[in-house]
């Protein structure tokens, strides 16, 4: 008698409807594996506490919320299955963060569509896969060490702290004494090292692990 074929049930959670629904579709026609998808964290809870899952495929930035914030809550929710971090971007210390967490990969956006279908498949049976980009992060094996922070120049670091204080760009321009333009293109890169989209986000991720920074 032939061995029943596994299923891989997954949800998704991504707060991008299209990206979600046209994922979900596409990994939902493969005949081993089974999707349900949603935009938020709180649905994610929600739908988890109804019925089991093996994997949640689960976005880095979900707008005002973030990956790191859905692990513990999963855990203390009683979710013992595999997360499965799949972002347009994050940076190397959130990953490093993430994998300390207990995710079981990283997994890029940017990557093909069947690269993701075999990343389903290698999570949900114990495996674990970090983007190839992450390979250092990925190879060293010890994913409790001290997360290390990315260093901010004194440039940054002052622009940082009058962000932290509310200031508009033109305020800190007038503070600093330099053009309001230069402080977009400071404020720019404060998030990519960070590795958020928003103002908020980078008060809120300077405070929870950059503090020793400023």
């Amino acid at each position: 008698m032939p061995k029943a074929q596994q299923v891989h049930r997954a949800l998704l959670v991504d707060d991008h409807t299209l990206f979600r629904e046209s994922v979900s579709s596409a990994l939902g026609a493969e005949p081993d594996i089974e999707v349900e998808h949603c935009g938020s964290i709180r649905e994610a809870l929600e739908i988890l506490s109804q019925r089991p899952f093996d994997i949640v495929l689960l976005d880095h930035d979900l707008g005002a919320e973030r990956a790191s914030q859905f692990v513990p809550a999963a855990r203390e929710a009683g979710f013992d299955g595999r997360v499965l971090v799949v972002t347009a971007w994050v940076s190397e210390n959130e990953a490093r963060r993430l994998l300390r967490q207990g995710v079981s990969g990283i997994f890029l956006k940017q990557a093909p569509l069947e690269e993701l279908k075999e990343a389903v498949r290698l999570v949900t049976q114990g495996g674990t896969f970090v983007d190839r980009s992450f390979g250092r992060i990925g190879s060293e094996g010890n994913t409790t060490e001290e997360v290390i922070s990315p260093i901010f120049n004194d440039r940054q670091r002052k622009v940082l702290r009058f962000v932290l204080e509310g200031l508009s760009n033109k305020e800190i321009a007038w503070r600093l004494q330099i053009s309001e333009s230069y402080v977009k293109a400071i404020v720019q890169s404060l998030f990519q090292k960070t590795g958020v989209r928003t103002r908020g986000q980078l008060v809120r991720v300077v405070f929870e692990q950059y503090e020793n920074q400023l």
